[in-house]
């Protein structure tokens, strides 16, 4: 047994004498409980009625709520079909006193108030449709389906839509739903037969729900929410909806779709559908565009329903009018629809819980979240007192004292204080949300007067671009122009500036969605500005791939790097979300843009230094690298099984192996992999161990390589394999050891140097083979070893090195005497003489010194040298996308680059770096002297 009914509060009669009338009926009513009955009938016509309809059922409803509550299901469920009509409408009856009752003495609160009757009304919709199904079959009238088949109601499905989707239904509601039907489950020939016999069962199980009888009704039945309903069944099938939304949807149908849920009928196909809908209703990046569209919509049903105007009280909709309920949910839903598409945490489908998944992720400041929270079950209690007067589809408050006085005594309230409080809340409602939205009337744009140093003719092009030839991106753009220019003017060259913006909007496919991301967070706008007047690399990018400013909004953007193990886990994260191929690759592709751009961003606003940016993009790679590996395993393994004996690794060599990359390298690496005692794989068409990892690693590298939708991941190289371009693209453990061993070049012993597992094949087996290669590795390059033996081939490759490619000037920091690769190949060779085993510079001439070969201040010198010299190959990488042109460099790539490397300007910078160039350069032709390998053939 549950208990007796909690009051927390008693309604005032308006009408004492009908309170009495009423409460005669109940004579066991006693107490709060009979003040609570005669309040709520001297003020209800409705819910008189309703007492004096089931005065027998009321006394024990009230002193077990939950268990009448229990029975009023229970009954519902145990219907004859030739019961239903009347069954349902007594059901209704006590539900509806059941809950106005709970809800008028505070037993139950809004949600468990709304929750009862969508509960309600999602099962008297499961039981009709049900029965109409159940007819249908015995008829014969749905072809191939059997009495097996009702419980499913034969495939079709009802999506609770609105209210009913978010179990937020009001007394008096409509229930919004949309009805189809799997179409796979019958013959293609009897399509249409089956489609005649859903459209029946449908308008039948309407009927049964909303037809008004002696007994009344059960609930008013709208499926006007599906596609294009002036033209289409009231039962589509599932394909054609699919279709409809994928081509035609619009944004009211996907806020529509947030709230939508299976109710009835077929459970798990509605599931099913609403699975294929998520890319429709929940866009990959920042939908800020919807801000227009639902601020579109509510002009429109201000517009539709006169629902503008001044705010007063008597006569406003509590739901369309200004300040109320639907302002809320607009508020809610349209910033669910711009961040939920990559945030699934704000998909909620109530508004209560969306407000506050969004105030969680700090989309909606708390304060915010808690006023619009409060407003709206406010808003709710008045809306159901409207509804329990008569029991009419309204939320106007009444215009009448006497009205108004009726809905006061239901509260409890003076009718004075009900209108004071009541304006109160709508007019802070609206003045929280309506800033959100765009203004009503947007302010007339002055004329502007450019600055002399922009060119009015740049300007005057821009109208003609792609992203600037739909009406409503020029009219968002418009807005956002005063505001470009006028930061543009402030920049150290503002037509520098203004050039690269151009370029910019130029390459920009489409406008509107940017431009509103602008419009909403116009910061965004300092950061387009920086990075178009400082990075042709960057802004290129952008141009192309505007949706990554999504990200520098998300939240986290300007966090600190979250780690291998943390990006591993998100990429796992996105990746699982694909069920396909193609997919996976695209999401990857999209993933690793994103990261990459903000490590550039972080770069460029000095958030981190050109060493830490090399060693995140050297860790992104081998992020991507190990996430891809498995999916690109399985997806082989489907034709020719999975991997033969331990599986295969992936080695990361020079820059990639040394752990520090820029943003443009391409990715040098090895694949090794171990058969084991395997011959050959085990799959539908099996192959031999050596074809098979050969074709496993050319899968590999077309998934790195391959140019999608989202673009291209990286270039590879493998010319540092065994063999170079004549040997197999991948190689076997004992080939690649025995090749070492035996027949390396010492260019190849120097290359090995740097070599590091990345990943490795999904096997558990393949981390044998991974330590199996560290080890190998280790031991090899401990291996003693003369200088004589060495040092002759590192000054002949320094020779064809420098023989083979000239520095292009001073700001080529790459290549030449005394500059990068010259001091890489020098660490290279400090590991080979020595135990070092470390696989990047500094441990490569810390090898150099612990072997006698340099002191320890040429040593150190080189590291400065290196260090300066990987500042600025960084900074040219992401301004320029190659070798750094002093002449065309621009202020604000000349700014960045002095920034990144500590100098006042540039010419400091290239004094320093020749010299710097001419020293570490005498030191390496020293160090090799001293040994007698001048590099020169004898």
């Amino acid at each position: 047994m549950g208990q007796s009914i909690e009051i927390q509060r008693l309604p005032r009669a308006f009408d004492a004498d009908l309170g009495q009338d009423a409460l005669a009926l109940v004579p066991a009513l006693h107490g709060d409980q009979a003040r609570l009955v005669a309040g709520a009938a001297g003020s209800s016509s409705y819910l008189k009625e309703l007492i004096s309809r089931e005065a027998d059922w009321l006394a024990p409803a009230l002193a077990d709520p939950q268990t009448a509550l229990a029975g009023i299901f229970a009954d519902v469920r145990a219907l004859a079909p030739d019961q239903l009509k009347p069954g349902l409408r007594r059901a209704k009856r006590q539900l509806a006193l059941l809950s106005g009752l709970c809800d008028l003495a505070g037993a139950w609160d809004l949600m468990q108030v709304t929750t009862a009757l969508t509960q309600f009304a999602e099962l008297c919709a499961d039981v009709a449709i049900k029965a109409e199904i159940a007819a249908l079959i015995r008829r014969k009238k749905l072809p191939g389906l059997t009495e097996a088949d009702v419980d499913t109601a034969g495939g079709l499905t009802l999506l609770a839509m609105g209210k009913m989707g978010a179990y937020e239904l009001n007394y008096s509601s409509d229930i919004d739903m949309i009805c189809l039907f799997d179409e796979t489950r019958f013959d293609p020939d009897d399509f249409y037969e089956a489609r005649q016999g859903m459209v029946r069962a449908t308008r039948n199980m309407c009927t049964v729900l909303s037809e008004r009888t002696a007994d009344g009704y059960v609930f008013r039945t709208d499926l006007r929410l599906r596609p294009d309903p002036s033209v289409t069944p009231v039962a589509m099938a599932m394909e054609a909806a699919e279709r409809y939304y994928e081509s035609l949807g619009r944004t009211w149908e996907r806020a529509a779709y947030i709230k939508a849920r299976p109710c009835a009928g077929d459970l798990t196909a509605g599931a099913d559908f609403l699975q294929t809908l998520r890319p429709f209703v929940w866009r990959r990046h920042l939908d800020f565009a919807a801000i227009q569209d639902a601020h579109d919509m509510r002009l429109r049903i201000r517009e539709n329903k006169g629902t503008g105007g001044p705010l007063t009280v008597p006569g406003h909709d509590m739901k369309l009018g200004r300040g109320g309920i639907r302002e809320i949910e607009f508020f809610t839903q349209t910033r669910q629809l711009i961040a939920g598409g990559r945030d699934e945490s704000l998909r909620p489908r109530g508004t209560l819980d969306g407000l506050r998944a969004l105030a969680a992720k700090d989309w909606v400041p708390q304060d915010v979240c808690d006023q619009l929270g409060a407003h709206y079950v406010a808003h709710r209690e008045v809306e159901h007192r409207i509804q329990m007067v008569h029991d009419a589809q309204t939320h106007r408050m009444p215009q009448s004292e006497d009205g108004i006085a009726r809905i006061a005594c239901l509260m409890d309230r003076e009718p004075a204080a009900l209108l004071a409080q009541t304006k109160a809340r709508l007019q802070e409602v609206h003045e929280l949300t309506e800033g959100f939205f765009a203004p009503d009337a947007p302010p007339e744009v002055a004329p502007q007067t450019l600055p002399d140093a922009l060119d009015s003719d740049i300007l005057a092009r821009w109208p003609t671009y792609p992203a600037l030839r739909s009406a409503r991106g020029a009219q968002i753009f418009e807005r956002l122009k005063p505001e470009l220019l006028a930061r543009l003017s402030r920049t150290a060259q503002p037509a520098e500036a203004l050039v690269a913006l151009d370029g910019f909007l130029a390459g920009l496919p489409a406008g509107v969605q940017l431009f509103s991301l602008f419009e909403a967070n116009p910061q965004l706008i300092d950061l387009l500005i920086d990075i178009v007047g400082t990075s042709g690399t960057l802004a290129s990018y952008l141009s192309r791939n505007s949706s990554v400013f999504d990200a520098v909004i998300g939240g986290s953007f300007f966090d600190d790097w979250p780690g291998r193990e943390a990006l591993g886990q998100l990429l796992a994260a996105v990746l699982a979300q694909e069920e396909d191929y193609e997919t996976q690759l695209d999401a990857t592709r999209r993933w690793c843009k994103e990261w990459h751009f903000r490590i550039g961003v972080h770069h460029l606003r000095g958030l981190i230094d050109a060493a830490t940016a090399g060693a995140q993009y050297a860790e992104l790679a081998e992020v991507v690298i190990a996430g891809l590996a498995p999916v690109v395993v399985q997806q082989f393994a489907q034709k020719h099984g999975p991997p033969p004996g331990r599986g295969a690794a992936v080695l990361g060599m020079g820059s990639l192996g040394a752990g520090r990359i820029n943003a443009l390298s391409d990715l040098d690496v090895i694949v090794i992999y171990d058969p084991g005692m395997a011959e050959a794989s085990d799959g539908p068409r099996p192959l031999a161990t050596r074809p098979y990892y050969a074709r496993l690693t050319q899968a590999l590298i077309t998934a790195l390589t391959a140019r999608m939708s989202q673009g291209q991941l990286y270039e590879v190289d493998m010319r540092l394999r065994p063999s170079g371009t004549q040997g197999p693209v991948a190689t076997s453990l004992e080939s690649f050891c025995q090749y070492q061993r035996n027949d390396a070049w010492v260019w190849e012993h120097l290359a090995l140097t740097r070599a590091r597992v990345v990943a490795i094949a999904p096997l558990p087996a393949a981390a044998g083979l991974a330590q199996d290669i560290a080890a190998f590795r280790r031991t090899f390059l401990a291996a003693p070893r003369s200088r004589d033996a060495i040092l002759p081939d590192v000054a002949k490759m320094r020779a064809r090195l420098a023989a083979a490619k000239a520095p292009s000037g001073p700001w080529d920091a790459k290549t030449g005497a005394g500059r990068m690769m010259d001091i890489e190949l020098i660490a290279q060779a400090g590991v080979l003489l020595s135990e070092a085993t470390g696989q990047d510079v500094a441990a490569g001439l810390e090898g150099a010194v612990a072997c006698g070969w340099l002191d320890a201040a040429d040593a150190a010198e080189l590291q400065r040298g290196y260090d300066l010299f990987w500042s600025v190959q960084t900074a040219a990488r992401l301004v320029s996308g190659k070798a750094i042109d002093a002449q065309t460099l621009g202020e604000g790539g000349a700014l960045f680059l002095c920034r990144s490397t500590g100098y006042a300007d540039l010419a400091a910078l290239e004094a320093d770096l020749t010299a710097r160039y001419a020293r570490c350069g005498d030191i390496i032709a020293a160090a090799l002297e001293r040994e007698g390998a001048s590099g020169h053939d004898d």
